[in-house]
């Protein structure tokens, strides 16, 4: 994606919690045609993989058997993930000037990943109870108190795969730039919808990091 250096993010900082606040992800390949081939889902980042430099971060999910997603990555690995965290519009009433034009400020992460398939029951059932233990740890009784004949229906319905990320940007569009509109917009926000009170946390944040002498994003 565009990426201007005053908006780029880092790993640890701020991809992987953007990741873990806002999992519901755009899986993106190629099909035959040579087309995009996208499916909308949640994604799961691997607790305790830093995304530092020889430690590639990993993200677990699965898609209906039917979904032919899972044979593009069968033949074709590598595919991209992509992550749109809060977003919202900008007002040129922020500047102390008129000479100004709206804008919208955003969150977003795009990872390249590489796919391995998951579709051994025994695996894939792990895989389920990694991702119910993060949504719902309760539903784990019921899931387990289900006759074993069910089960293996649902189970023989999907294929669960680890997405390997290879390359990741981290976007944090917040008029980074434009320093003597920053309070005006965290006010604008703060008072705001929830997708502009979380992009005024993330300002402060930001200003924060900065002032610490810390991150590039700021």
């Amino acid at each position: 994606m565009y990426l201007p250096a005053h908006f780029k993010g880092e790993w640890t900082r701020h991809a992987a919690p953007l990741l873990r606040a806002d999992p519901f992800a755009s899986l993106i390949s190629c099909d035959d045609k040579g087309l995009p081939f996208v499916t909308h889902l949640p994604l799961q980042l691997q607790d305790g993989i830093s995304g530092q430099e020889g430690l590639n971060p990993v993200l677990l999910g699965h898609v209906a058997r039917g979904n032919p997603h899972w044979r593009l990555l069968q033949t074709r690995p590598q595919a991209v993930v992509t992550f749109l965290g809060a977003h919202a519009y900008l007002s040129p009433q922020v500047y102390p000037d008129l000479v100004r034009v709206p804008t919208w400020n955003y969150l977003a992460v795009h990872c390249t990943v590489e796919a391995t398939l998951i579709d051994e029951p025994e695996a894939k059932d792990a895989l389920l109870k990694k991702l119910i233990g993060e949504h719902e740890p309760a539903y784990a009784a019921q899931w387990r108190a289900l006759s074993p004949d069910y089960q293996r229906m649902m189970l023989a319905a999907m294929v669960g795969f680890e997405l390997r990320v290879t390359a990741f940007e981290c976007k944090l569009k917040l008029n980074q730039h434009r320093p003597e509109a920053h309070e005006a917009t965290v006010n604008m926000y703060a008072g705001g919808t929830e997708d502009q009170r979380t992009l005024a946390d993330w300002m402060l944040r930001l200003k924060a990091e900065k002032a610490s002498g810390g991150g590039s994003a700021a």
